[in-house]
């Protein structure tokens, strides 16, 4: 059975949905069957509260499952609510955002239940990229239901209530839950499926309300703007020492330090989020190398490496930036790809699918080099040869194959045995980084298109972005890719 949350179905919906706007449908629908007794058993709404409302003032479509009826079950027209929402949603272009608190599949009703979550399913593939799913797990979400939840484009969990499970912790072989919660929200949030975690019930519906403040509603309208009241001249002095923890130099660059981070706990040395600049909405993916607390001092460190966590995580990102219309900008420190026994069997494909996202989207791109960008996993990381629009690299940023020393040693192998070697091969790395490491050797090759004091970043980010506002681009004719 599900785990009573604070706040009721009804609650919810109401504190999501701007004062008073909310109209319910199929208030009176209730379930058909009679089977195993359900004759005598009353389900008001079938157990799910469905309707429309405002959030910002802009239409959304919301349902929320009644624990208290049915313990939340899903049964024939409880999913036949749901799924009429999604008819009217697609018709109007609204988002679709769900509570969900549900003991599962409702048992009596069988094959009339499993027929109940594929029709779900089936909606929410046809709504994909269409307009934005937002699942919220207030209680349990078991089974079926889990995969309803990651189905949708972002998952909210209540910290202490919500539990999001395919096969509960006690049904494993050899765990169960004092061993290892799966099905808990701190978990969820480490493996890359919940994307955000929120102590209340409170605070998960304003983390609702913070998101769909900058995302469109749809995918044929723009992300919702806002007044820029943020200096568009402002410097940014204090960037350099915000490199290595780029949460924060994202923070530092966006409009009055606007960030929303996505899947914060996983992959923690690949960021996601979005940000505004000139009051616009802009997906970022950062490479990341140290974790510094409130303090500036650092808590964690990590390679400046490509991982395959790091690269689904970025690429789901980047595919829904894509789907939508979102800007995407990209801070990149990176010198290679991840050099584990346990990365060999992953890391190729996972490259492979965020190079094709990069390579594919046809919205603005920005890339700006930090740091490091050596090798192929420069080249993934949204670099000019896969189509961004501009490129640019602060100053004493180095572009190339990789690190000049050990170029030198592969290069001048046979030169370095001699009683100069030492001497040799730093002439030789000088000379290397000089002709073929440097910023500015990449930009004489078109490879950069500016090279910037860190301070200067915004504004040239300001200006590329605004410049990049009416981009048209199409791809070849198909019907999808296969990456």
């Amino acid at each position: 059975m599900s785990t009573t949350t604070q706040m009721s179905a009804r609650d919810r919906i109401l504190s999501l949905l701007d004062a008073n706007s909310f109209v319910e449908i199929g208030a009176l629908v209730t379930k058909r069957n009679t089977d195993f007794n359900l004759q005598g058993k009353e389900a008001p709404s079938d157990g799910v509260i469905t309707g429309y409302g405002v959030i910002h003032g802009r239409l959304a479509y919301v349902y929320g499952q009644d624990v208290s009826v049915m313990n939340g079950t899903m049964g024939e027209m409880h999913a036949k609510k749901i799924m009429a929402l999604y008819d009217l949603a697609l018709k109007v272009g609204a988002p679709v955002i769900g509570f969900v608190d549900c003991a599962g599949l409702r048992l009596q009703e069988a094959t009339d239940a499993l027929a109940a979550f594929g029709g779900i399913y089936l909606k929410q593939a046809q709504a994909s990229g269409i307009i934005p799913q937002i699942t919220a797990v207030v209680g349990s979400c078991g089974g079926g239901s889990a995969v309803l939840a990651s189905m949708s484009d972002f998952v909210f969990m209540e910290e202490k209530n919500g539990k999001l499970f395919v096969n509960a912790p006690n049904t494993l072989d050899g765990n169960n839950t004092g061993k290892c919660d799966t099905a808990a929200a701190g978990y969820m949030a480490a493996k890359g499926v919940a994307d955000f975690v929120c102590g209340t019930d409170e605070a998960l519906v304003e983390g609702i309300r913070g998101l769909m403040a900058v995302l469109p509603y749809n995918n044929a309208e723009e992300a919702a703007g806002e007044t820029d009241t943020d200096d568009l001249n402002r410097t940014l002095d204090n960037l350099t020492a915000e490199l290595s923890d780029t949460t924060l130099a994202l923070s530092d660059i966006s409009d009055n330090s606007l960030f929303i981070e996505v899947k914060k706990d996983y992959a923690k040395e690949m960021v996601t989020g979005f940000i505004r600049l000139n009051g616009m909405t802009v997906g970022a993916v950062a490479n990341r190398t140290a974790e510094l607390d409130e303090k500036g001092k650092t808590v964690a460190k990590y390679e400046d490496r490509l991982t395959t966590a790091g690269c689904y995580k970025a690429e789901s990102f980047v595919k829904f930036c894509d789907a939508f219309g979102i800007p995407v900008l990209t801070l990149t420190n990176v010198s290679g790809y991840a050099a584990t026994v346990p990365e060999a069997s992953s890391i190729g494909i996972a490259a492979a699918k965020l190079t094709y996202a990069f390579a594919s989207a046809t919205v603005p791109k920005i890339n700006v080099i930090t740091e490091k960008a050596y090798g192929s996993a420069y080249v993934t990381m949204n670099s000019k040869h896969i189509g961004a629009d501009l490129v640019y690299a602060l100053e004493g940023a180095k572009i190339g194959t990789m690190d000049a020393g050990l170029a030198v040693q592969i290069m001048y192998s046979d030169e370095l045995k001699g009683e100069d070697a030492v001497k040799l091969k730093e002439e030789k790395a000088k000379e290397y980084d000089a002709l073929s490491q440097s910023a500015l050797a990449a930009a004489k090759r078109g490879y950069v298109d500016a090279v910037l004091a860190p301070d200067a970043l915004r504004k040239h980010l300001l200006y590329g972005f605004e410049m990049l506002f009416t981009k048209r681009e199409s791809l070849p004719a198909k019907k999808h890719g296969t990456v």
